[in-house]
């Protein structure tokens, strides 16, 4: 029997009589289909690939337009809904699934410094799109369509963006002196207020990421004496520190020389308010800045320890036995000059740099009530426009916004602004405190810390929380990036 069974598999294999058109055609049926399902799988693939990257670039958008509560609707803007941005012909039918674009505020994104604040009161975004894709071959086996679903998070924060160029102004008047004992710091004013800056520079990048060490530091002097920045070939973020009242260009030095003798103060000088330059000439030189843009303030960009041979480090007083700058006192605040003076030299300094981006701080109690000894020749006691003695602080605030309306981010820190001052300031009057937020770009770049010993008044900013100088000064050097994805369920 198994002898039998073998020669009838032998003679039907080696049988060539008939067709092969059935076996073909069942192998075209099966080869088919399998095409039949690839085309569908590759249709719904590319769909849901399209889907997902509009997705990604309508988290992004909205994350772009917070803190302010029109995220959600720049979000949608960049879609794939009918007739917005990033529509597709062949998904018509994409919709957004409802109770989104929705604004988050993730405890993850406020402990690295993205705060939730006004008006949105939310530091990330979630766009969730979803569409109805139809097959047509795999409706042969009754799945006629498949609903895709994509998802996003950005934060408002947290990825590189073009470089800056920082110009940082410390008040060093008699008021910054004064003892700050509260649990946050325990020192002077200055010192407190250089230690916020000292965390900003740690921030901030010195050069890019890809390089191990930033590089060979060019000097550049502002006078033939006086060497004032320093820079890295691959500078990224460049910084330069100025104060009020103004000083000698010959004793600048004295505030990174680790010497504890001050700089030679000057009367208040009269930078151009349109203007591209901000030294004073003439028998003897003024200047109210102490270091030119540099960037040697770290030795690379994953470093985490400040260069001690940084004349900026220096000045900020984070070198060891280096005192750093001063708090010389002389002249009343006055600090217009000092604002239109930072102003000049950040427009220089982008041309230098082109498709850089400017920053100014500001850190004051914002109280300026200078005298005429204080002022330089040249001045008004009358106008109320700058220069004058009337109406110094609302000089400072239309100096403040010039430079916001030239394309500069203005951030103020109020440090023990008190509830009343701004004596010149008669018509309107007006408060220290309100000084300090009317000169920030917007209302969340006015920050405040109220909390020092001393101090009578309560100057509280409404969109940014925290008191605290070095988380302060964290938030803005996290306000330097840019909106980025984040994984979906972040909390």
């Amino acid at each position: 029997m198994k002898r039998n069974m073998k020669s009838f598999v032998s003679r039907f294999y080696k049988d060539e009589r008939g067709q092969m058109l059935p076996v073909m055609a069942l192998m075209l049926t099966g080869l088919l289909g399998m095409t039949a399902l690839a085309v569908d799988i590759g249709r719904v693939y590319a769909s849901y690939r399209d889907l997902q990257a509009s997705t990604n670039a309508a988290a992004l958008a909205g994350a772009s337009g917070l803190p302010n509560t029109t995220a959600s609707s720049i979000a949608t803007t960049f879609s794939s809904l009918s007739g917005d941005d990033n529509a597709y012909s062949f998904m018509p039918n994409v919709a957004m699934v409802s109770g989104y674009p929705k604004l988050e505020c993730l405890t993850t994104l406020t402990n690295q410094g993205v705060a939730c604040i006004a008006p949105a009161n939310a530091n990330a975004i979630q766009v969730m799109q979803q569409v109805v894709v139809p097959t047509f071959f795999a409706g042969l086996l009754n799945h006629k369509s498949m609903t895709l679903t994509a998802t996003a998070t950005a934060a408002m924060r947290g990825a590189s963006s073009a470089p800056y160029n920082v110009a940082i102004l410390v008040d060093t008047t008699a008021s910054m002196a004064d003892a700050d004992n509260d649990s946050q710091c325990s020192t002077t004013r200055l010192a407190c207020a250089l230690a916020g800056v000292k965390v900003l520079l740690q921030d901030l990048d010195p050069c890019g990421t890809s390089v191990a060490t930033c590089g060979t530091v060019t000097t550049t002097a502002l006078t033939s004496s006086t060497a004032v920045s320093a820079a890295v070939a691959n500078s990224v973020d460049r910084v330069s520190l100025f104060t009020f009242p103004n000083m000698t260009v010959a004793t600048t030095s004295k505030e990174y020389d680790c010497s504890s003798t001050n700089p030679t103060i000057e009367p208040y000088t009269f930078p151009s308010a349109t203007g591209t330059t901000y030294n004073s000439t003439g028998t003897t030189p003024t200047t109210y800045q102490i270091v030119g843009y540099s960037s040697d303030y770290r030795t690379s960009d994953t470093s985490t320890a400040l260069s001690t041979t940084s004349n900026l480090v220096k000045a900020i007083g984070a070198v060891i036995s280096c005192t750093g700058m001063g708090d010389p006192g002389g002249e009343s605040t006055y600090y217009a000059g000092a604002i239109y003076a930072a102003q000049a030299s950040l427009v220089a300094e982008k041309a230098a740099n082109p498709g850089s981006q400017n920053v100014m701080i500001i850190i004051s109690d914002g109280d300026a009530e200078a005298s005429t000894s204080d002022m330089a020749s040249g001045y008004s006691t009358t106008s109320g426009t700058y220069p004058s003695t009337k109406q110094e602080c609302h000089q400072a605030i239309t100096a403040a916004q010039a430079a916001t309306a030239a394309g500069t981010k203005v951030y103020t820190v109020a440090y023990g602004a008190e509830a009343s001052g701004c004596s010149t300031d008669t018509s309107p009057t007006i408060t220290p405190c309100s000084t300090m937020e009317q000169m920030a770009s917007a209302a969340q770049d006015f920050f405040s810390d109220y909390t020092q010993s001393g101090t009578t008044g309560s100057c509280i900013s409404a969109s940014q929380p925290t008191s605290n100088l070095n988380q302060i000064f964290t938030d803005i050097a996290g306000d330097f990036t840019v909106p980025r994805l984040i994984p979906n369920g972040t909390t």
